[in-house]
């Protein structure tokens, strides 16, 4: 499965939704800091909701901290400025897709050491800026899960329970 990646989240409701998707879908959540918020902070808790104990939480100082953690995965990352959508992606078994901050997104240096992994979410630009972060978590992990659980032959059924 794949991992997600938050990059110095600020909205603790945002990382507690995304936390919760996490939990739905077997997927581990890391966190790099500095974070908006601390971790006891009751909107982080309260948007999870009780699903806490599901999720597979690691928080990392850095991006060096965060590399020992999860070596040899595929840094995929998501930024407005990209011009290429996550539609015209193949994802991978073990890919770490990673999301920016709120208000800043992902510095320049990340995505310029992945250019050719950096996609976008298309929407009406003309009418908003961005999708809300917990939202654009949640439609990608559930096409990189669409299309990694096709591939094994056993489809979203796996989660069903």
């Amino acid at each position: 499965m794949p991992r997600v990646i938050l990059y110095q989240p600020q909205i603790p409701q945002n990382t507690g939704n995304v936390a919760r998707t996490c939990a739905a879908t077997h997927t581990p959540l890391h966190l790099v800091e500095p974070l908006g918020f601390q971790i006891s902070d009751r909107h982080l808790k309260r948007a999870g909701l009780d699903y806490w104990h599901h999720v597979d939480l690691r928080t990392h100082g850095d991006l060096n901290d965060l590399r020992e953690c999860i070596a040899g995965g595929r840094w995929v990352c998501f930024s407005a400025r990209s011009d290429r959508s996550f539609h015209d992606f193949e994802f991978m078994p073990g890919d770490c897709l990673f999301f920016g901050s709120e208000t800043r997104g992902l510095p320049d240096f990340l995505l310029n050491d992945v250019s050719n992994r950096v996609l976008r979410v298309p929407l009406d630009r003309g009418r908003v800026r961005s999708l809300n972060l917990a939202t654009t978590v949640g439609v990608v992990l559930y096409e990189a899960i669409r299309q990694l659980t096709r591939r094994d032959g056993h489809g979203f059924r796996a989660f069903d329970s």
